[in-house]
């Protein structure tokens, strides 16, 4: 049995089997009969070919085979006539071996009435008909890959950008550019101009003043826990003007409280900046 391509590619539907047996032997023990059956079911796109007609027993013919009554396919069964090894051997041309297998089947008398649909130049003709046909018949599913491939294709080299030079300057006139449309980009995330950058004026505005009420400040300076502070901190130590070492504690104090919630607000908008710097390098072609 033998397709287009290779023994593997009778699997594929677009593949031509062509079921080779001899006409000597048994059909029914036809391994090429057999593996089509099992690749091709229906028949669609076997072409039964008969070989070695002229060398059955006398008194025997291939006529019901050839005619479809033994073994059935789609398409009519198709009878050759090869060159022997002694016309091999003696190097009969192929013309002449044409001109013999057109005179056998003519001449035959079982073979008379079939002797238009048989031999290799027919069997030649109904496979480039049929891998016509196949071919029309695929052309539309063709288009519709192509069409959908280039358009994969286009959205690919458009996710991809432009074309980057070969040379030292070219590329680094292609970095510098790529560089100014992220810092573009990045400050229209800040300004409000694309989203993002509101998150950061949330912080600000919502999330550390509420954290910030939320402290004790009214009890960290009560009277009474600013004279304490003063006191210890400055003891008997004469001023001036004021104790500093008491405002400085006092200060101090209060930092520590602030700390938190600006470090959690720091966190934050760190993480929000992140973020935009990723969605401008996502957004920059």
């Amino acid at each position: 049995m033998h397709c287009v391509n290779n023994f593997f590619g009778i699997f594929q539907p677009n593949c031509i089997i062509l079921a080779v047996s001899p006409a000597n032997q048994d059909l029914a023990t036809s391994d090429a009969i057999k593996i089509s059956r099992e690749v091709d079911p229906k028949g669609e796109r076997t072409f039964g070919v008969l070989t070695k007609i002229d060398l059955m027993d006398k008194g025997t013919d291939a006529v019901d085979i050839l005619e479809g009554r033994a073994y059935r396919l789609q398409f009519p069964w198709i009878g050759v006539v090869n060159r022997s090894q002694q016309d091999i051997n003696k190097s009969v041309d192929m013309i002449a071996a044409r001109r013999r297998e057109r005179d056998y089947f003519a001449n035959t008398p079982e073979y008379k009435h079939l002797a238009h649909r048989m031999g290799s130049e027919h069997l030649a003709k109904s496979l480039s008909k049929h891998l016509e046909s196949v071919i029309k018949s695929r052309i539309p599913g063709l288009q519709s890959l192509i069409t959908k491939t280039v358009a994969e294709l286009e959205t690919e080299l458009t996710r991809l950008g432009k074309p980057i030079a070969n040379d030292a300057g070219g590329k680094l006139y292609t970095i510098m550019e790529i560089c100014r449309m992220f810092d573009g980009i990045y400050k229209e995330h800040l300004d409000g101009v694309r989203p993002g950058g509101e998150k950061i004026y949330h912080v600000f505005d919502n999330q550390f003043p509420v954290a910030i009420k939320r402290l004790q400040f009214d009890k960290q300076l009560s009277m009474e826990n600013v004279r304490k502070l003063i006191t210890e901190a400055d003891g008997y130590q004469p001023h001036l003007i004021a104790p500093e070492q008491g405002y400085r504690r006092l200060i101090e104090s209060c930092l520590v409280s602030i700390r938190g919630p600006a470090e959690a607000a720091v966190d934050t908008v760190h993480g929000i900046l992140k973020e935009l710097v990723h969605k401008a390098i996502n957004e920059t072609h």
